[in-house]
């Protein structure tokens, strides 16, 4: 038998509490702060960052990957639902 250890101490030894909710981030195209398909603004949501952090970043990725990031923002154009 297993002694009964209380919520408090249960949680801070990194053991999770029965109240404990966890929240699934989705990748979902933006209707609101679309530029062209709101790929980058929906990843941006979904990170929790600036939508103009993910454009640039994804302006770089095109320019020194060789196209890698227009490839990258057509297939997900495809592929991510909107919200």
């Amino acid at each position: 038998m297993r002694p009964e250890v209380p919520d408090a101490a249960r949680t801070q030894a990194g053991g999770m509490s029965e109240n404990t909710t966890t929240r699934v981030r989705t990748l979902r195209r933006s209707r609101d702060d679309a530029m062209i398909a709101g790929i980058c603004s929906g990843a941006a949501r979904m990170v929790g960052v600036d939508p103009v952090i993910v454009r640039v970043l994804m302006l770089t990725a095109t320019l020194l990957g060789f196209g890698t990031g227009i490839l990258l923002y057509l297939a997900c154009w495809l592929i991510v639902p909107e919200e």
